[in-house]
């Protein structure tokens, strides 16, 4: 009778232990299940390749905010903060903190603790979270022969992070002037330095760099077919672009700016780069609303840069260049301007533009700089959230 009571009591502690394991498994199922969905299992409308977390005085929204504007509309993101700290100096400006570099005229500086700041900002997230973003190196200095020693030490120091470095500027309408310090060039050492390594590492590269001087009499709103001026840093551009054969480089807003139009025969320039070999590392986004109001301002302009990406949909990039968003509203305008631009797409063409590009581009630099790192002996933290 003992015998058999044991028994049943031994039997009695094994399903409730069974039945306790079952539910603590359930549990962990649903808790996976609940986090936010990998971005390859939604259809996404769109990835954004150029995306500012933090402003000029490296304010910004919580990234975790931002994923909630991001919604189910936006899958990927390239993340950058703004690598140019807006001086407040009160000689200047008194008690009025400027928030932009246009609210001042006392100078930018370089702030490199932005690395640190997206990386964090990243690195609080969960793993499916994480998914959604391409962190990028933005602070460094690119008339310093000693930034690659920065963007090295940040891949050692972020390991597992990382996808690509810029958005970073050379030439930028009243930006350029108002950096202290020696201005940037095309064609300094210390650029080609920063481009060879990422060619190495396998790092994306996204950068600005106005293709003419502001006002200049070669710019018109339509890009109309006319003879192809002489813009003052395009031969410079190009140049650079061919010495680093091996990089990925993404030309943002075509060289346009806020008040760099778009040239005469504006597509016609970007066309003969497009489909000349030796530039086939290049790639344009479109990104940036004050980019936006060009090609759609007539439908002659938006025809003319509908018919340019359908002819090479592998090239462009969709991005917003929004800066720090409280709201999806605010955060995809551009993307609204851009519906006339969309519908005149071809389907295939549409899709590469605002999805398939992107996740190929930053596919393979996730891949290569996270096998460059383990070769450097860079070891992934536990993500620890």
């Amino acid at each position: 009778m003992e015998i058999q009571r044991a028994s049943c009591l031994k039997w009695r502690f094994t399903c409730v232990f069974l039945i306790g394991a079952l539910c603590s498994i359930g549990s962990i199922w649903l808790s996976s299940q609940s986090r936010s969905v990998a971005p390859e299992t939604v259809p996404y409308e769109l990835d954004d390749a150029h995306f500012h977390l933090t402003n000029y005085i490296q304010e910004g929204t919580d990234i975790h905010d931002f994923l909630k504007i991001m919604g189910t509309k936006v899958g990927r993101v390239a993340l950058f903060g703004i690598p140019l700290q807006q001086q407040w100096s009160f000689r200047v400006d008194g008690n009025r903190a400027p928030t932009y570099y246009l609210n001042s005229d006392a100078p930018l500086y370089y702030y490199s603790f932005t690395d640190a700041w997206i990386a964090m900002a990243f690195k609080s997230l969960s793993r499916d979270e994480q998914a959604h973003f391409d962190p990028m190196i933005t602070g460094f200095n690119p008339t310093d022969m000693y930034a690659v020693d920065h963007i090295r030490r940040v891949l050692q120091t972020f390991p597992g992070v990382f996808s690509g470095i810029g958005e970073f500027t050379i030439h930028k309408e009243f930006v350029s002037s108002k950096i202290s310090g020696e201005v940037a060039s095309l064609e300094d050492h210390a650029l080609d330095r920063i481009l060879d390594f990422a060619g190495d590492v396998g790092l994306v590269v996204i950068i600005h760099n106005d293709i003419d001087t502001p006002f200049s009499p070669n710019q018109s709103d339509t890009g109309s077919d006319q003879p192809i001026p002489q813009p003052a840093y395009l031969s410079q551009m190009q140049a650079l672009i061919k010495r680093h054969p091996k990089t990925t480089i993404i030309w943002a807003h075509t060289g346009v700016g806020r008040v760099i139009h778009p040239l005469k025969g504006h597509a016609a320039i970007l066309e003969s780069m497009l489909k000349d070999p030796t530039f086939a590392n290049l790639n344009f986004d479109i990104s940036w609303t004050e980019v936006a109001k060009y090609i759609v301002a007539t439908p002659e302009s938006t025809k003319i840069a509908a018919d340019l990406i359908n002819h090479y949909p592998d090239r462009f990039l969709f991005g917003t260049d929004e800066v720090a968003p409280h709201d999806q509203e605010k955060y995809l305008r551009i993307y609204s301007m851009y519906a006339q631009l969309f519908r005149l797409l071809n389907e295939g063409t549409s899709e590469k533009l605002r999805l398939k590009n992107y996740e190929r581009i930053f596919d393979q630099a996730r891949v290569k700089v996270r096998s460059w790192e383990k070769t450097q002996g860079y070891t992934v933290q536990a993500n620890r959230r």
